[in-house]
């Protein structure tokens, strides 16, 4: 086996099948060890030596969080402990030697010797991911062809924790010179502000992830629980494995990798059955686009203080250069909004460097998906008000100061 990929698809392929271990003759040791214990490794793989010459590193030079470093024999490597997942590297290296980490081989392993129930949490970028044909219910039954027990749309918890950031935006800025930075949604640009723009971080709201809500949620009501979440972004295994929030999520598998394992099986998701849920809001599904947790805040702002004096006003950035952009002009005191939204990707989570779509078609989908809601806030979604009462929330200011299920401490 001469490179990475064939390797993985040969181990992938066994996995699925069942058909005992392949000939793993030829095999690089340290690429197998990264299939089968990628959590020992970065976000990002070196698959070999870099070919660029003296003192030239674009990867290097790409990285925001210098994640990038020579170890001690001067080759160039990938630091664990820095490294976001933004692939920014892999995008910038002309030699083609890093690659993205695959966590397929484990989740399988761990799915088949679950000792309570799996479930899959879908990020809300899933729509059209798989073809255009397979629709939510479908892809529910495609998940349970494999052995979960269920799928969770992590769109139902953008509606929690939109309803929450909206609480925050209410007790937080009561005057024009507040202003508050949506901490919710995007790892990429928290691991911004709290590595390189953190005298910002007195303005962002204490609050986890709605991938971290999903999951922490699921293993409250099922502790003996498997969670994997499915979604277009690498920058997640790394948010799933901060010392903090270690736990919520078992695997983080990109849409990619999840496509891979469908190949594999010779699954077809849209030649399942319909198995249709509907528990989300607009406002959660169109988290995945760029604006779309900003769109969400106001509106759910707009409903719960139609009376308030001073409105949500938001700005919204996406891709590393404009959310730098936009925290430089913050940080200088330049501002004309009090509600500020960034995406670490352009256009959002439908431009992730895992999706499977281009990302207009995945702005599309997801648009057309959230307008098909029957509810268009979380103040509108009556599953949200039961789902915290299920978890101990009865009523609003409970929910606003006891949710340690949803908090996050920066």
């Amino acid at each position: 086996m001469s490179t990475l990929e064939e390797l993985y698809r040969t181990l992938l392929k066994s996995a699925v099948t069942g058909n005992g271990v392949p000939d793993l003759e030829g095999a690089d040791p340290g690429e197998l060890d990264c299939l089968l214990h990628p959590e020992a490794h970065p976000p990002v793989w070196r698959t070999g030596r870099c070919t660029c010459g003296e003192g030239e590193a674009p990867c290097a030079a790409a990285c925001l969080f210098d994640a990038i470093v020579r170890d001690e024999k001067g080759e160039l490597t990938v630091d664990p402990d820095r490294c976001a997942g933004c692939a920014a590297c892999i995008a910038a290296c002309r030699s083609g030697r890093l690659t993205a980490s695959r966590d397929v081989l484990p989740a399988l392993d761990a799915l088949k010797h679950a000792a309570g129930p799996a479930y899959a949490l879908i990020a809300p970028a899933f729509l059209g991911q798989f073809s255009a044909e397979v629709t939510p219910g479908r892809l529910r039954s495609a998940f349970k062809a494999l052995g979960f027990s269920g799928m969770v749309e992590v769109a139902l918890f953008a509606d929690v924790l939109t309803l929450k950031e909206a609480l925050e935006f209410d007790r937080n800025v009561c005057t024009e010179a507040d202003f508050q930075l949506t901490s919710c949604c995007c790892p990429l640009w928290i691991a911004m502000i709290r590595k390189v723009y953190h005298q910002l971080m007195p303005h962002v709201p204490g609050a986890v992830s709605p991938m971290i809500a999903a999951g922490r949620t699921v293993k409250h009501l099922h502790p003996d629980a498997l969670t994997v979440f499915v979604g277009p972004c690498l920058a997640k295994k790394a948010e799933a494995r901060e010392p903090d929030l270690r736990g919520a999520v078992d695997y983080v598998l990109t849409f990619q990798e999840m496509q891979d394992i469908f190949d594999a099986a010779g699954m077809d998701p849209a030649a399942m059955e319909e198995a249709e849920r509907d528990h989300s809001s607009r406002a959660g599904r169109i988290y995945a686009r760029t604006g779309g947790v900003s769109e969400a805040v106001r509106a759910t702002v707009e409903r719960l203080r139609p009376d308030r004096s001073i409105q949500v006003r938001t700005r919204q950035a996406d891709g590393v250069p404009a959310c730098r952009a936009m925290m430089e002009e913050l940080r200088k005191g330049e501002r004309s909004a009090n509600f500020f939204e960034g995406m670490g990707c352009v256009g959002g989570c439908v431009g992730g460097p895992r999706a499977v779509l281009d990302r207009e078609t995945g702005r599309k989908n997801v648009d057309r998906y959230g307008q098909a809601a029957e509810y268009p806030t979380p103040l509108d979604n009556p599953y949200v008000p039961e789902l915290l009462r299920r978890l101990g929330f009865e009523t609003v200011d409970a929910f606003l100061e006891e949710s340690d299920l949803f908090l996050r401490r920066f």
